[in-house]
């Protein structure tokens, strides 16, 4: 399948990205501001799965952030929608597949931490994927990755520490912390963010986490940015809404664009 899949993007275009980055919920204009190459609607691609969650245009984008030749996912697949997670991942295989070492992953979510505001972002240290299952399971495919990757430093340091250099440099407050992935599409409870809170979760969001383990396996360099859109079940005294992210996302859009394409101009000289 992922063969097929490359052999059409090849038809398009020979573009070879060095970065991909996935643009979550309120992100998505983002695409539109690099100087865009060519853009392929998921759509498009044999046997791929299309965006359906709101907001997300479902295609890649293929172009320039600074010098940095870079594919864009211009929305993401969610386990929500229905999807398998060999399906939620066949897009970063697909990625690795065009060329693409590092992937940069971004996200809206909940804020556990009570340190934490609404509109702070967040560098991901660490992820907790256990309460989705894992887009491994099954036969291995040996031209991917091994058959048990390691997993002790999913997010690069090197990387972490570029987003964090760019962020002071653009005077941009950001936090650091570990991602919980739940598989949605209902806003948690109380008492599962007490869980998550008591298992060392900082943020807790629907998706990044399975991304970012089918990444490391097969040989991407990784890191991630969450945008916390709204305080988790609890911390605040009051129902979620999706409207919430919304309006939260796009509140900070500019300055989270700042940092993103800032610190991808950087990722391929330091």
């Amino acid at each position: 399948m992922l063969e097929k899949q490359l052999e059409y993007i090849r038809s398009v275009t020979d573009f070879e990205p060095e970065i991909a980055l996935v643009l979550g919920s309120g992100l998505g204009a983002l695409a539109d501001e690099i100087d865009i190459v060519t853009t392929i609607n998921y759509s498009d691609i044999p046997d791929f799965p299309v965006s359906t969650a709101p907001s997300h245009k479902g295609r890649f984008v293929f172009g320039y952030i600074g010098k940095a030749k870079a594919a864009v996912m211009q929305g993401r697949i969610h386990l929500y929608e229905g999807y398998s997670p060999k399906q939620v991942t066949n897009p970063i295989y697909l990625l690795r597949k065009m060329g693409a070492k590092i992937l940069f992953l971004t996200n809206a979510c909940g804020g556990i931490n009570k340190n934490f505001s609404i509109g702070d972002f967040m560098i991901i240290e660490d992820h907790i994927s256990s309460f989705v299952p894992s887009a491994l399971i099954g036969r291995n495919d040996d031209t991917l990755g091994v058959r048990f990757p390691d997993m002790s430093e999913v997010y690069s340091k090197r990387l972490n520490r570029i987003i964090a250099k760019t962020a002071m440099e653009n005077s941009i407050d950001i936090k650091k912390g570990v991602y919980v992935q739940l598989t949605g599409p209902a806003f948690e409870t109380k008492a599962e963010i007490r869980m998550c809170s008591a298992i060392g979760a900082d943020a807790v969001g629907m998706s990044t986490a399975i991304e970012a383990q089918a990444a490391k396996y097969c040989g991407f360099e990784v890191c991630g940015i969450s945008c916390i859109t709204n305080l988790a079940c609890g911390i605040m005294d009051k129902p979620i809404s999706s409207e919430e992210v919304t309006e939260t996302a796009d509140r900070v859009a500019p300055q989270f664009k700042t940092l993103i394409k800032k610190s991808i101009e950087r990722f391929c000289d330091e």
